[in-house]
């Protein structure tokens, strides 16, 4: 599951949620005295992990020799 980034509109408070990418995206700022509208962030994401069968060292691997 994906960890998003979310930031109030009212009182700038960021944090993060982990939840699924069909789930609902959070609309409520969870500071007690605020509860203001939020925003989704763009983040960079963990990125991509190849585990599992069908990926090779070799397919990913520097080309030996000049760089012409």
């Amino acid at each position: 599951m994906p960890t998003y980034s979310y930031r109030c509109k009212s009182c700038g408070h960021t944090f993060d949620a982990f939840h699924s990418m069909s789930a609902e995206p959070l609309k409520i700022c969870p500071v007690e005295t605020c509860n203001s509208p939020v925003e989704k962030l763009l983040g960079t994401g963990a990125g991509m992990i190849f585990k599992g069968g069908g990926f090779y060292e070799t397919d990913y691997k520097k080309k030996s020799g000049n760089p012409d």
